[in-house]
């Protein structure tokens, strides 16, 4: 098992970058290697990054490299890699391509970082998720995707703008897919171990729970583009109770063979997070409401994956 706390970020936009500043600001690496397809972007960033963290706790090494056999013995490689969405594009069109993005990306990763653990933030998540854990054929353990540990967030901001008060005793739970069938659960949600239920309306909780599912649009309809901040902290998070063996409970997309009463599909459901990656996957009692939910965001996610499947993508 490698040790090195060498982390890599492959795809340097605005979630890769704001992820590297993060981890370096935190301390919580000791090399942070950024990789983009447009070398100059990565090398722009690793410079500007690195003069941010004189006033670090830790020193952090945080580089640039232009080809992909340079992301050598990592503990951890973070995948942003993808395209957005056009309007001429069709919803085939963008799983293939990212698609064939991520598949590349981990075929190199599987070459050169042999025993790193992956987190996926490519989208659509669930699906490039089991895309990375086929194409490479490894234990699920080490294929997480970062879902939960986002939506997670924006769930806490509605809760927090109702409530006014206990903003860091909130927690919130959010499962399901990484997109419009996301779960939030307010039944697991508390603050200060006090039960949302008890604190809210029925009112209030489902405005908390509509708001949570579209808060990623929400920015996309301020800014013109997709969310960086929030997404850089949760992935940051996943990469700390990683290095650190922390044992925390974060809810990720991951590979079900049985739970749930699943296989084959990524989906987003609460996990112990620790040093090999996903140590246990936490099963849920849901009521006929919530299992409602579930299945129908796994029949989404399979329907994607049947898109690539009927493709013949899996055996290119």
């Amino acid at each position: 098992m490698i040790n090195k706390r060498r982390v890599a970020i492959v795809g340097v936009g605005a979630v890769g970058a704001t992820t590297a500043y993060t981890l370096a600001l935190n301390g919580a690496c000791s090399e942070i290697i950024l990789y983009d397809i447009v070398s100059d972007i990565a090398v722009g960033k690793a410079i500007d990054i690195a003069q941010s963290t004189g006033y670090s706790p830790r020193g952090t090494l945080i580089r640039a490299v232009v080809k992909p056999e340079e992301i050598v013995d990592c503990d951890i490689v973070i995948v942003t890699a993808g395209v957005p969405r056009k309007k001429d594009m069709s919803r085939a069109d963008l799983l293939n391509i990212n698609a064939n993005i991520v598949k590349e990306v981990s075929l190199n990763i599987k070459k050169y970082s042999p025993e790193a653990i992956i987190i996926c933030v490519s989208n659509p998540l669930d699906v490039m998720n089991f895309v990375i854990q086929k194409v490479t054929g490894w234990n699920r353990d080490r294929i997480i995707g970062m879902s939960g540990a986002l939506d997670s967030l924006r769930m806490v901001y509605q809760i927090y703008k109702k409530l006014g008060f206990g903003a860091s005793q909130i927690r919130a739970m959010v499962i399901g897919e990484h997109g419009e069938n996301m779960i939030p659960y307010p039944e697991i949600s508390d603050v200060g171990g006090v039960p949302l239920t008890k604190l809210l309306s029925k009112r209030d909780i489902e405005e908390i729970v509509q708001k949570t599912k579209y808060g990623g649009a929400e920015i996309v309809k301020y800014l013109k583009t997709s969310a960086f901040y929030a997404p850089g902290r949760a992935i940051a998070v996943m990469v700390e109770a990683i290095l650190n063996d922390e044992n925390k409970i974060i809810s990720s997309s991951v590979i079900l063979d049985g739970e749930y009463g699943y296989r084959g599909v990524s989906i987003g459901v609460p996990v112990i997070i620790g040093r090999s990656g996903v140590k246990k996957i936490i099963e849920l009692d849901f009521d006929e409401v919530i299992r409602e939910k579930f299945d129908l965001a796994v029949k989404s996610i399979k329907d994607n994956i049947a898109i690539l499947e009927n493709s013949d993508f899996f055996n290119k």
